[in-house]
């Protein structure tokens, strides 16, 4: 079940479902009573998940919308947290790193936590922007988005994937210059629509493996990114396990789970991204992320 946070043609923001048609059912629409945002569907736990499995076999032609009639917006539009990230967490990504800068090979022993601004989130096939007075290094990063669900504190890795919610598909859009002057990451990750999410949040229940997804980035149709998220250092229970150690993970927060080698940065010679450059990102099970990117100065 694939969930969305979208504008219907009178301009409203509702909760809705992509079905098989790719036609969004507005579930208000069929019952009222339905939680008004996401975030308060994945706080109404089983029971919101379970309303929305009725409303799916019921709906009617007029609760639904044609995919190209409505704006989709990120599926959780402001996470009432920071995004938490994860970072260095592919082999291949941390081999290129070191390669770039000329370092010797080392791999985290623990996962390494950062944040993203909530204000840096922002939706699919919109722009993300940057400016060239602030950044001249904007890089891409594709990423695998958890959401958690139920949450908890000091959750061990055997109930970890209990405390999910579902899975989306995140851009780390990322100011490497920014990371290098301050010598450290949320700064350079934490501009202004410098976090695309989307297209839609998958229930865990559609994703079997969520280990062992491919996952694809590419730039104005030249493919950056290839891998599966089999690869990563540190796998999704161990991520939340580590991060929940004495800090409390609620219903909507949003994890990003670290980037595969092929950005940017890392090539010979650097790419960074470009005023009217497209950035699509694919992983398997969950669909397609497109964004634009807009210099604005």
């Amino acid at each position: 079940m694939k969930f969305v946070s979208f504008e219907d043609p009178a301009q409203r923001e509702r909760v809705g479902m992509l079905d098989a048609e790719r036609s969004v059912i507005d579930c208000q629409a069929v019952e009222q009573d339905f939680p008004a945002s996401m975030l308060d569907l994945i706080r109404a736990g089983d029971g919101g998940f379970a309303q929305a499995l009725r409303i799916s076999t019921q709906a009617s032609p007029s609760a639904r919308y044609d995919l190209c009639n409505v704006k989709l917006l990120a599926p959780i539009p402001r996470p009432s947290k920071n995004v938490f990230c994860v970072g260095r967490n592919y082999k291949d990504h941390v081999d290129e790193g070191h390669r770039a800068r000329g370092t010797q090979v080392a791999y985290p022993e623990a996962p390494q936590f950062f944040t993203k601004a909530s204000t840096a989130v922002v939706g699919p096939d919109v722009a993300t922007w940057y400016d060239s007075k602030v950044t001249q290094m904007y890089d891409y990063e594709a990423e695998l988005g958890v959401i958690i669900g139920r949450g908890g504190k000091s959750i061990s890795e055997q109930s970890a994937l209990d405390a999910i919610f579902g899975y989306t598909i995140i851009n780390d859009f990322t100011a490497r210059d920014l990371q290098r002057h301050h010598g450290q990451w949320f700064k350079g990750k934490s501009l202004d629509r410098s976090c695309a999410m989307g297209p839609c949040i998958v229930h865990k229940s559609a994703i079997a493996n969520p280990q062992d997804l491919a996952i694809e980035l590419s730039v104005n149709g030249e493919p950056r990114q290839a891998s599966r998220t089999s690869r990563m250092i540190f796998n999704i229970p161990r991520i939340i396990s580590e991060l929940s150690l004495g800090m409390t993970l609620e219903p909507g927060d949003v994890i990003a789970t670290g980037t595969p080698q092929g950005v940017g940065f890392a090539m010979e010679p650097p790419q960074f991204l470009a005023d009217g450059d497209e950035v699509v990102i694919t992983v398997e099970g969950i669909g397609e992320l497109r964004n634009r990117v807009d210099q604005v100065s």
